[in-house]
């Protein structure tokens, strides 16, 4: 642990709820996103690549299988427990938190995807995980970061809804508050009550450009959608950065 106090993402990721409440997760979407990413970025078979907060690993599995040599790392020992069912020679993962240093100049392309960014608890350790993230990209590769459009993403809040899962209620309310995107998600299930927390840094396009400066990274392009469309600071849904060491 880097803080004394309890992280909110310690405690949801490896809960069952986790993957009930995401379990219609759209993975034909994310694919395309990432076949997209690869033929943008022109990515050599030869290349090694990270994914950051991998999961499951899905993603790596996916990238694996169109023949690349594939590292993935994720805060949750559960999710790792998981992904190493489809370990071989070239794909590997390890539970790792990413504000410590992993390896040192040996990735051609590490990939942050999915709004895996800004979960910390100061500006401080979001500048750590960034740091220790570019010591990993071997000089002249390049790091992608995904993240929400958070403009956008304020300006089109949901702040309560409910549903019903697997007999599980969800009742999930958000709200900005001191810089963050919180969200409360209380769950009923068989009459027990438990509540967890997503709590991301309301980062904006001008955050990331100073995070940027104090890393040493120049940003190459910035798309605004899975379907890598020019980025709109008001209309798009993600913003995109593609970074170069």
């Amino acid at each position: 642990m880097h803080q004394q106090e309890e992280e909110w993402f310690s405690t949801w990721f490896d809960s069952p709820y986790y993957d009930i409440l995401y379990k219609n997760y759209d993975v034909k979407e994310a694919q395309t996103f990432i076949n997209n990413l690869i033929g943008h970025l022109q990515t050599k078979r030869t290349y090694r690549l990270l994914d950051m907060g991998c999961g499951k690993g899905q993603h790596a599995l996916f990238l694996n299988q169109k023949g690349f040599n594939v590292t993935g790392l994720d805060y949750s020992a559960k999710n790792i427990s998981f992904a190493k069912q489809f370990e071989k020679e070239t794909l590997h993962f390890y539970q790792h938190d990413m504000r410590d240093i992993f390896r040192t100049a040996y990735y051609d392309l590490i990939l942050n995807l999915f709004t895996r960014f800004g979960y910390f608890n100061s500006e401080t350790e979001n500048v750590v995980a960034l740091r220790s993230t570019v010591s990993a990209i071997k000089p002249g590769g390049k790091l992608v970061i995904d993240f929400m459009n958070t403009n956008r993403t304020i300006q089109h809040l949901v702040h309560n809804e409910e549903k019903i899962i697997e007999g599980v209620q969800f009742k999930i309310s958000r709200k900005v508050e001191k810089g963050y995107i919180v969200k409360t998600i209380n769950v009923t299930d068989a009459g027990q009550s438990h509540t967890f927390y997503e709590k991301v840094r309301a980062l904006t396009y001008d955050h990331f450009m100073e995070y940027f400066r104090m890393t040493s990274l120049r940003m190459v392009n910035v798309f605004g959608s899975y379907n890598l469309e020019p980025y709109h600071p008001e209309t798009s849904e993600r913003m995109i950065f593609i970074l170069k060491k």
